[in-house]
């Protein structure tokens, strides 16, 4: 691993400003692999998974990271061009701008849900910036990742990319080395470790975390669409997503009601290709985790309702409404990570606000409502890393847009152009004339500089 990092660093060395060209031509090497190898891709995260339909694989993994790759490529050209500033007229007749750098050697480390685009889209924006990349796969998805590890080299050079397998250790030792950015996907404890270990080497990191993403409900929003969108997005990989919707408040709406509407919608659903679609969740321990939440909430008073018929399968765990469960219950303290929905009724818009606000800052927020002037209040007072409006999920997938949490759901952006400029140095230069205003304040300071100085302070601007 260190062997492959000093590599890297000296292929960085020999050219540390690739052309344009060259940067898009890693891009479109990254794509060739995606479109080629699709099916193989499907069938590997299927194993990984003990169940995931290929068409879901293609949809929620490979698709939008063709869309990041595509974007990329298509605005590269322009996101490289030095930025000009302009310049106090205090320091005329100096010009100053912004030229994007490549960083080096950036670290990644992914997580299992989404093994596809939570390596290529960060690894898009490292690429684009210019940089040599070390990615560490989860070893939660051995058939996928030793396969990247095999494959990637037949597109992209280890003078570019390098892959590093293992387990919880190696990626400890991973977070240890001396990168010059570091992305790490996953949970907030995790986070908190790697971030400890980057603080070593000064190593500055973009955390893509995770926690409890909430969903409010008034009574203005189209019901039975809001609870069509509701459960598509906790479909999606069985709610193994950092940005599914964690929990429903509802407000001027009883629990019972969306909780109903969930049941209608989830009707389509109940067949047995259905369930054969459905993604399995990542382990037996994940299942019994999620097995032992609901009869913890059951115990206390919670109505349980499954909305997906039962396939045998604990691991095949359908989406399953836990409707007001009490707060201090497990799955109301922990991110679930999975195919539950608690839903809870606020008596008003405030105290679903308060709700939000006194807890930790979540990575992704939803807001079903034709009320603009709530909508207007939620936007201004309720911090979250990303808001989709009348939908869920949807905003993460969006180039334009930067994604990232705050507080304790993460730190950084990427995406897009964020993505982009999270692995370049924006580095500012000022280049100033042969004859410069400034040179008049330099000492001696005779009284009439002096009094210039004096001047400058009161009235420039």
């Amino acid at each position: 691993m260190h062997a492959a990092f000093q590599h890297l660093k000296s292929c960085w060395l020999e050219d540390p400003y690739p052309a344009v060209k060259v940067r898009k031509a890693w891009l479109s090497a990254l794509e060739r692999m995606l479109v080629e190898q699709d099916s193989r891709i499907a069938e590997l995260i299927a194993e990984d998974f003990g169940g995931r339909d290929p068409d879901h694989t293609r949809l929620v993994d490979i698709l939008p990271s063709l869309l990041a790759i595509r974007h990329a490529r298509r605005h590269l050209h322009r996101w490289m061009q030095p930025e000009r500033r302009p310049v106090s007229w205090l320091f005329w007749p100096a010009r100053a701008q912004v030229v994007p750098q490549p960083l080096g050697v950036v670290g990644i480390v992914v997580p299992w849900n989404y093994p596809v685009y939570l390596s290529v889209g960060p690894l898009v924006a490292a690429l684009a910036a210019g940089n040599r990349v070390m990615l560490k796969p989860s070893e939660h998805t051995p058939a996928f990742s030793g396969w990247l590890s095999e494959t990637l080299p037949d597109y992209l050079p280890r003078d570019v990319v390098q892959v590093v397998l293992g387990d919880a250790g190696v990626a400890e030792a991973f977070t240890r080395l001396p990168f010059d950015h570091l992305l790490f996907t996953g949970s907030t404890d995790v986070g908190r470790k790697v971030m400890a270990a980057a603080a070593e080497n000064l190593t500055p990191v973009t955390l893509e975390l995770g926690g409890k993403s909430p969903v409010v409900v008034d009574a203005s929003a189209d019901l039975e669409r809001t609870a069509k969108r509701i459960l598509q997005a906790k479909w999606t990989n069985a709610g193994q997503t950092c940005v599914a919707p964690d929990y429903v408040l509802t407000v001027g709406l009883s629990a019972s009601a969306l909780a109903e509407a969930l049941r209608k919608a989830a009707a389509t659903l109940n067949s047995d290709e259905a369930i054969t679609e459905y993604t399995s969740l990542i382990s037996t321990a994940a299942a019994q985790r999620m097995q032992t939440w609901v009869s913890e909430a059951e115990a206390s008073g919670a109505t349980i309702i499954p909305l997906l018929g039962s396939s045998g399968d604990p691991c095949r765990l359908g989406p399953t409404v836990v409707l007001n469960p009490r707060p201090d219950v497990s799955l109301m303290q922990e991110e679930i990570f999975g195919p539950l929905l608690p839903i809870l009724e606020m008596p008003d818009q405030a105290a679903a606000m308060r709700w939000i606000q006194q807890r930790p800052r979540p990575l992704a927020l939803y807001l079903f409502t034709r009320d603009q002037a709530f909508t207007a209040r939620v936007l201004a007072e309720v911090p979250a890393g990303g808001v989709t409006l009348n939908d869920c999920m949807l905003h993460v997938v969006q180039e334009t847009l930067p994604f990232g949490g705050v507080g304790e759901s993460g730190m950084g952006h990427y995406h897009g152009r964020e993505g982009f400029v999270t692995f370049s140095k924006m580095k500012p230069v000022l280049q100033q004339s042969r004859w410069a205003g400034t040179d008049l304040l330099s000492p001696p300071y005779r009284p009439w500089k002096r009094h210039l100085v004096r001047w400058l302070i009161r009235w420039a601007r």
